[in-house]
């Protein structure tokens, strides 16, 4: 914490009055499931992002990230959104929200502090606003109950950037603990955590670096009548994990999705695909199987890429070095490694769970992947982590 104390110091010659760290994160699945009321698996990671500030005595806000030496400014009464403000606009977004809502705050100084720049993903921006939220409410002694930080999120993400509210992303940053998962219910708007059982595995977050760029349109997947279709296709079932499954009779299914088109047809099924690969996940951590979770995530990466369209041949040529790191042919069935894309945007950034001993190995692999595709990876070992947290005030 000393790096973002020394930071703001001499950036705004005072002392932060309150510091708060909130973790980065990554989807392991169901990033794409939130419209159809469905689940979504995450997991915090040690890659913080800290937000210290203290108060002004007018009503100018002066914000300052370290990593990039850059400084934005605004007012309490003039908090626009500004396309050039890029990373600003997530703090922005929060105070708005705040004063929007008619809480009373006055100017400040802010300090972001990140390792990891947002243009990256892994939940940094999320990471921002959360710890932005929290250290709002502690500096101005607002004591806002969960619920009111998360309507804040709300409003910052709708009304001020106009965007879609994830509640899973808001979640990871806020609930998360070292040693679990969390997982999202859109249905219900709640969350559960599971213990994560397999030792002796590294996890690590690769940016591919490569461009990113829509082969599709999401949009056109999230209409009502698609969430119908699918709605129309859930059982109840309550000794599964969350109440519910959809059914598993072909023919049923493929005449419920008979009246869309093939494109459509695919990506719902990618989105039933995807709720049985967690249900999966949950039973694996239970029984501790690492086989049975790492061929969930295998599986869920090959809906991603045959069923939803959204894998890229540089993501995919690093997922099969991941396959040739198994000692036996027979352990393809069984695997003792994984990956998978991430990320609710196209292509470029993934995640492997390897042996301990696989590590240095693939990290060369990736070397050669420089070599054949031109983009210099970027990669990352992370851990669990838990939400945010107060260090200061």
């Amino acid at each position: 914490m000393k790096e973002i104390l020394h930071a703001h110091q001499e950036e705004f010659s005072q002392k932060a009055e309150v510091v708060f760290s909130a973790p980065g994160r990554f989807h392991l699945m169901g990033e794409n499931s939130w419209f159809f009321k469905d689940k979504t698996l995450s997991m915090a990671i040690d890659l913080p992002v800290y937000v210290a500030i203290s108060k002004r005595e007018d009503t100018s806000i002066h914000c300052f990230f370290a990593q990039l030496n850059d400084r934005k400014k605004g007012n309490l009464s003039t908090l626009k959104y500004k396309k050039e403000d890029r990373w600003a606009n997530a703090v922005k977004s929060i105070i708005y929200s705040f004063v929007n809502i008619g809480y009373t705050v006055s100017g400040m100084d802010i300090t972001i502090y990140s390792e990891i720049l947002p243009s990256a993903g892994f939940g940094i921006t999320t990471a921002i606003k959360v710890a932005t939220a929290k250290a709002v409410d502690s500096l101005f002694n607002l004591n806002c109950t969960d619920q009111q930080i998360l309507m804040i999120l709300d409003r910052a993400n709708r009304k001020y950037l106009n965007q879609e509210n994830h509640i899973a992303d808001n979640f990871a940053a806020l609930y998360a603990k070292k040693g679990n998962f969390l997982i999202t219910d859109h249905r219900t708007g709640s969350y559960e955590l599971i213990p994560i059982t397999f030792e002796d595995k590294t996890i690590l977050l690769v940016d591919a670096k490569v461009p990113r760029y829509e082969l599709w349109n999401r949009e056109t997947l999230y209409e009502p009548e698609n969430a119908l279709l699918l709605g129309d296709l859930k059982e109840t079932k309550p000794h599964v994990f969350g109440g519910w499954k959809y059914i598993d009779d072909v023919t049923d299914i493929n005449e419920q999705l008979s009246v869309v088109s093939e494109d459509t047809r695919r990506r719902l099924l990618c989105i039933m695909r995807e709720h049985f690969d967690i249900l999966e996940v949950v039973q694996s951590m239970e029984k501790k199987d690492f086989c049975q979770f790492a061929r969930a995530v295998n599986h869920s990466h090959e809906s991603m890429r045959d069923y939803f369209d959204l894998s890229c041949p540089e993501i995919d040529w690093i997922l099969k070095r991941i396959s040739e790191l198994e000692p036996k042919l027979e352990y393809i069935h069984d695997p003792l490694s994984c990956g998978r894309i991430t990320g609710k945007g196209f292509g470029r950034c993934m995640y492997a769970v390897l042996r301990n001993q696989d590590v240095e190995t693939f990290k060369k692999k990736l070397v050669e992947y420089e070599r054949i595709f031109g983009f210099k990876s970027q990669c990352y070992q992370v851990n669990s982590a838990d939400g945010v947290t107060k260090l200061l005030g």
